[in-house]
Protein backbone atom coordinates (compact mmCIF):
# COMPACT_ATOMS: atom_id res chain seq x y z
CA UNK A 1 0.00 0.00 0.00
CA UNK A 2 1.21 3.36 -0.83
CA UNK A 3 -0.09 6.19 1.15
CA UNK A 4 0.37 10.18 0.17
CA UNK A 5 0.19 11.51 3.91
CA UNK A 6 0.51 15.62 2.55
CA UNK A 7 -2.52 16.37 0.18
CA UNK A 8 -4.44 19.71 0.15
CA UNK A 9 -7.86 20.12 -1.54
CA UNK A 10 -10.21 22.65 -1.23
CA UNK A 11 -14.10 23.19 -1.80
CA UNK A 12 -15.60 24.75 -4.77
CA UNK A 13 -16.48 28.07 -3.16
CA UNK A 14 -12.55 28.95 -2.85
CA UNK A 15 -12.00 27.25 -5.70
CA UNK A 16 -14.18 29.47 -8.17
CA UNK A 17 -13.35 32.42 -6.11
CA UNK A 18 -9.69 32.49 -4.99
CA UNK A 19 -9.15 36.63 -5.20
CA UNK A 20 -11.65 36.99 -2.32
CA UNK A 21 -10.57 34.35 -0.23
CA UNK A 22 -6.86 35.85 -1.27
CA UNK A 23 -7.26 39.21 0.02
CA UNK A 24 -9.24 37.67 3.19
CA UNK A 25 -6.33 35.48 4.45
CA UNK A 26 -2.84 36.71 4.03
CA UNK A 27 -1.00 33.52 3.87
CA UNK A 28 -3.34 31.99 1.76
CA UNK A 29 -2.54 34.86 -0.59
CA UNK A 30 0.99 34.24 -0.12
CA UNK A 31 0.58 30.90 -1.03
CA UNK A 32 -1.53 30.63 -4.16
CA UNK A 33 -1.65 34.69 -5.47
CA UNK A 34 0.00 32.86 -8.61
CA UNK A 35 -2.87 31.67 -10.82
CA UNK A 36 -1.25 28.53 -11.92
CA UNK A 37 -0.97 27.49 -8.19
CA UNK A 38 -3.55 25.37 -8.72
CA UNK A 39 -6.62 24.66 -6.13
CA UNK A 40 -7.09 20.76 -6.55
CA UNK A 41 -10.48 19.46 -5.86
CA UNK A 42 -10.61 15.60 -4.47
CA UNK A 43 -11.60 14.00 -7.58
CA UNK A 44 -8.48 16.10 -9.03
CA UNK A 45 -6.36 13.98 -6.53
CA UNK A 46 -8.09 10.73 -7.43
CA UNK A 47 -6.92 11.24 -10.83
CA UNK A 48 -3.47 11.64 -9.80
CA UNK A 49 -3.59 9.11 -7.04
CA UNK A 50 -4.43 6.49 -9.59
CA UNK A 51 -1.96 7.57 -12.33
CA UNK A 52 0.56 7.64 -9.74
CA UNK A 53 -0.44 4.46 -8.26
CA UNK A 54 -1.05 5.95 -4.64
CA UNK A 55 -3.68 3.91 -2.78
CA UNK A 56 -4.36 6.26 -0.19
CA UNK A 57 -4.15 9.60 0.90
CA UNK A 58 -4.24 12.26 3.81
CA UNK A 59 -6.38 14.75 2.88
CA UNK A 60 -6.69 18.57 4.38
CA UNK A 61 -8.05 21.83 3.46
CA UNK A 62 -5.75 25.39 4.70
CA UNK A 63 -4.38 26.70 7.36
CA UNK A 64 -6.90 29.66 7.57
CA UNK A 65 -7.13 32.02 10.52
CA UNK A 66 -11.07 32.14 10.30
CA UNK A 67 -13.11 29.55 12.11
CA UNK A 68 -15.75 29.77 9.55
CA UNK A 69 -12.85 28.55 6.97
CA UNK A 70 -12.13 25.94 8.91
CA UNK A 71 -15.35 24.97 9.35
CA UNK A 72 -16.03 24.88 5.61
CA UNK A 73 -12.83 23.06 4.71
CA UNK A 74 -13.56 20.43 6.91
CA UNK A 75 -17.16 20.01 5.61
CA UNK A 76 -15.15 19.36 1.97
CA UNK A 77 -12.73 16.72 3.77
CA UNK A 78 -15.86 14.94 5.43
CA UNK A 79 -17.75 15.13 2.01
CA UNK A 80 -14.69 13.90 -0.23
CA UNK A 81 -14.04 11.36 2.53
CA UNK A 82 -16.97 9.67 2.36
CA UNK A 83 -17.72 9.81 -1.27
CA UNK A 84 -13.83 7.90 -1.94
CA UNK A 85 -14.08 6.13 1.83
CA UNK A 86 -11.07 3.56 0.89
CA UNK A 87 -9.11 5.89 -0.66
CA UNK A 88 -9.20 9.12 1.28
CA UNK A 89 -8.51 10.23 5.19
CA UNK A 90 -9.15 12.97 6.73
CA UNK A 91 -7.50 15.78 8.71
CA UNK A 92 -8.96 18.43 10.20
CA UNK A 93 -8.68 21.98 9.77
CA UNK A 94 -8.31 24.53 13.11
CA UNK A 95 -6.57 27.23 14.39
CA UNK A 96 -5.79 26.73 17.66
CA UNK A 97 -5.82 30.31 18.78
CA UNK A 98 -9.47 29.76 19.58
CA UNK A 99 -9.56 26.68 21.94
CA UNK A 100 -12.96 25.99 22.78
CA UNK A 101 -13.97 26.68 18.47
CA UNK A 102 -11.15 24.61 18.04
CA UNK A 103 -12.22 21.39 20.38
CA UNK A 104 -15.77 21.75 19.65
CA UNK A 105 -14.50 21.12 15.77
CA UNK A 106 -12.55 18.40 16.36
CA UNK A 107 -15.45 16.61 18.60
CA UNK A 108 -17.26 17.49 15.74
CA UNK A 109 -15.06 15.92 12.99
CA UNK A 110 -14.24 12.65 15.00
CA UNK A 111 -18.04 11.66 14.85
CA UNK A 112 -18.03 12.57 11.05
CA UNK A 113 -15.24 10.08 10.37
CA UNK A 114 -11.70 12.35 10.29
CA UNK A 115 -8.75 10.85 11.42
CA UNK A 116 -6.08 13.67 12.31
CA UNK A 117 -5.47 17.12 13.02
CA UNK A 118 -3.65 19.47 10.64
CA UNK A 119 -2.10 20.95 8.39
CA UNK A 120 -1.30 23.69 11.33
CA UNK A 121 1.03 26.41 9.89
CA UNK A 122 2.41 28.41 12.94
CA UNK A 123 3.07 31.42 11.11
CA UNK A 124 0.61 31.48 8.95
CA UNK A 125 -2.00 30.87 12.27
CA UNK A 126 0.34 33.69 14.45
CA UNK A 127 1.41 30.81 17.38
CA UNK A 128 4.10 28.89 18.69
CA UNK A 129 3.84 25.28 19.23
CA UNK A 130 5.59 25.34 22.67
CA UNK A 131 3.08 27.82 23.53
CA UNK A 132 1.42 25.60 26.28
CA UNK A 133 -1.75 26.61 26.58
CA UNK A 134 -2.58 27.02 23.79
CA UNK A 135 -1.59 23.75 22.04
CA UNK A 136 -3.18 21.98 25.54
CA UNK A 137 -6.80 21.30 24.05
CA UNK A 138 -5.11 19.86 20.90
CA UNK A 139 -2.79 17.40 22.45
CA UNK A 140 -5.84 16.32 24.61
CA UNK A 141 -7.90 15.94 21.97
CA UNK A 142 -5.47 13.97 19.84
CA UNK A 143 -4.26 11.78 22.66
CA UNK A 144 -7.84 10.96 23.58
CA UNK A 145 -8.97 9.89 19.80
CA UNK A 146 -5.49 8.74 18.77
CA UNK A 147 -5.16 11.86 16.36
CA UNK A 148 -2.06 12.69 15.41
CA UNK A 149 -1.12 16.38 14.38
CA UNK A 150 0.29 17.44 11.47
CA UNK A 151 2.48 20.66 11.28
CA UNK A 152 3.94 22.85 8.73
CA UNK A 153 7.71 22.97 9.64
CA UNK A 154 10.45 24.28 7.39
CA UNK A 155 14.03 24.98 7.60
CA UNK A 156 15.48 27.70 9.16
CA UNK A 157 18.49 28.35 6.61
CA UNK A 158 18.53 28.90 2.91
CA UNK A 159 16.36 30.57 -0.11
CA UNK A 160 13.59 32.47 0.88
CA UNK A 161 10.57 31.31 -0.86
CA UNK A 162 6.56 31.76 -0.56
CA UNK A 163 5.04 30.53 2.72
CA UNK A 164 8.12 30.21 4.35
CA UNK A 165 8.14 29.89 7.92
CA UNK A 166 10.41 31.40 10.75
CA UNK A 167 9.50 29.62 13.63
CA UNK A 168 12.41 27.84 15.30
CA UNK A 169 12.93 24.37 15.53
CA UNK A 170 13.06 24.69 19.54
CA UNK A 171 9.38 24.92 19.67
CA UNK A 172 8.87 21.42 18.27
CA UNK A 173 11.36 20.26 20.72
CA UNK A 174 9.69 21.90 23.38
CA UNK A 175 5.65 20.57 22.03
CA UNK A 176 8.02 16.75 22.23
CA UNK A 177 8.78 17.43 25.58
CA UNK A 178 5.18 19.28 26.89
CA UNK A 179 3.00 16.52 25.33
CA UNK A 180 5.44 13.48 24.85
CA UNK A 181 2.24 10.99 23.87
CA UNK A 182 0.92 13.47 20.94
CA UNK A 183 1.86 11.74 17.48
CA UNK A 184 3.24 15.08 15.94
CA UNK A 185 3.98 14.84 12.07
CA UNK A 186 6.77 17.38 11.06
CA UNK A 187 6.03 18.16 7.40
CA UNK A 188 8.74 18.88 4.43
CA UNK A 189 11.35 17.06 6.67
CA UNK A 190 10.88 18.89 9.63
CA UNK A 191 12.96 21.60 8.60
CA UNK A 192 15.94 18.98 9.06
CA UNK A 193 14.84 17.89 12.72
CA UNK A 194 15.65 14.57 12.25
CA UNK A 195 19.30 15.42 11.77
CA UNK A 196 19.11 15.78 15.53
CA UNK A 197 17.54 12.22 16.66
CA UNK A 198 21.37 11.43 16.08
CA UNK A 199 22.12 13.39 19.99
CA UNK A 200 21.20 10.72 22.56
CA UNK A 201 18.58 13.21 24.63
CA UNK A 202 16.69 14.35 21.62
CA UNK A 203 16.53 10.77 20.62
CA UNK A 204 14.02 9.69 23.33
CA UNK A 205 12.21 13.39 23.48
CA UNK A 206 11.31 12.82 19.70
CA UNK A 207 10.19 9.58 19.61
CA UNK A 208 6.74 10.14 18.65
CA UNK A 209 7.90 13.01 16.27
CA UNK A 210 7.35 11.88 12.28
CA UNK A 211 8.91 13.59 9.16
CA UNK A 212 7.41 13.75 6.03
CA UNK A 213 8.65 14.60 2.70
CA UNK A 214 6.33 17.34 1.08
CA UNK A 215 8.04 19.10 -1.50
CA UNK A 216 10.90 17.51 -1.10
CA UNK A 217 12.66 17.97 -4.67
CA UNK A 218 12.25 21.44 -4.31
CA UNK A 219 13.76 21.49 -1.39
CA UNK A 220 16.83 19.54 -1.29
CA UNK A 221 18.45 16.58 -3.15
CA UNK A 222 16.88 13.50 -3.38
CA UNK A 223 19.94 11.88 -1.60
CA UNK A 224 17.86 13.56 1.63
CA UNK A 225 16.16 10.04 1.56
CA UNK A 226 19.16 8.07 1.89
CA UNK A 227 20.73 10.02 4.75
CA UNK A 228 16.95 10.18 6.51
CA UNK A 229 17.06 6.49 6.16
CA UNK A 230 19.61 6.11 8.02
CA UNK A 231 19.00 7.94 10.88
CA UNK A 232 15.24 7.89 10.77
CA UNK A 233 14.37 4.37 9.08
CA UNK A 234 11.00 4.01 10.57
CA UNK A 235 9.91 7.77 11.18
CA UNK A 236 9.68 8.85 7.32
CA UNK A 237 6.28 9.52 5.44
CA UNK A 238 5.73 9.92 2.03
CA UNK A 239 3.99 13.02 0.62
CA UNK A 240 3.90 15.27 -1.62
CA UNK A 241 2.15 18.31 -1.12
CA UNK A 242 0.09 18.03 -3.94
CA UNK A 243 -1.20 19.79 -5.94
CA UNK A 244 2.05 21.38 -5.50
CA UNK A 245 3.66 18.25 -6.87
CA UNK A 246 2.39 15.00 -8.21
CA UNK A 247 2.84 11.86 -6.88
CA UNK A 248 4.49 10.23 -9.84
CA UNK A 249 6.85 13.08 -9.52
CA UNK A 250 7.53 12.10 -6.37
CA UNK A 251 7.33 8.45 -6.43
CA UNK A 252 9.69 8.47 -9.50
CA UNK A 253 12.71 10.26 -8.01
CA UNK A 254 12.38 7.83 -5.25
CA UNK A 255 12.44 4.56 -6.69
CA UNK A 256 15.43 6.04 -8.66
CA UNK A 257 17.51 5.86 -5.59
CA UNK A 258 17.16 2.18 -4.75
CA UNK A 259 16.77 2.03 -1.12
CA UNK A 260 17.02 -0.77 0.21
CA UNK A 261 13.91 -2.16 0.42
CA UNK A 262 12.66 -2.46 4.45
CA UNK A 263 13.31 1.73 4.28
CA UNK A 264 11.16 2.36 0.98
CA UNK A 265 8.38 0.31 1.86
CA UNK A 266 8.22 2.29 5.06
CA UNK A 267 8.46 5.34 3.21
CA UNK A 268 5.94 4.78 0.65
CA UNK A 269 3.16 3.75 3.44
CA UNK A 270 4.05 1.33 6.07
CA UNK A 271 5.29 4.00 8.48
CA UNK A 272 1.70 5.42 7.90
CA UNK A 273 -0.46 2.69 8.13
CA UNK A 274 0.88 2.32 12.08
CA UNK A 275 0.66 6.13 12.25
CA UNK A 276 -3.07 6.36 11.08
CA UNK A 277 -3.67 2.83 12.65
CA UNK A 278 -4.91 1.05 9.57
CA UNK A 279 -5.34 -2.72 9.58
Amino acid sequence: MIIDFHTHVFPPDIRHHRQHFLEREPWFGQLYANPKARLASAEDLICAMDAGGVDRAVIFGFAWTDHGLCQAANDYVIDSVRQFPERLIGFISVNPHDAGAAQREIERCVAQGLSGIGELMPDAQQFSLDDAPIMAPLAEASCHHHLPILTHITEPVGHIYAGKGEKPLRAVVRFAEQFPDVTLVCAHWGGGLFFYELMPELLNTLRNVYYDTAASHLLYRDRIFRVAGEIIPDKILFGTDYSLVSPQTLLRRIRALCLPASIERNVLGETARRVLRLP
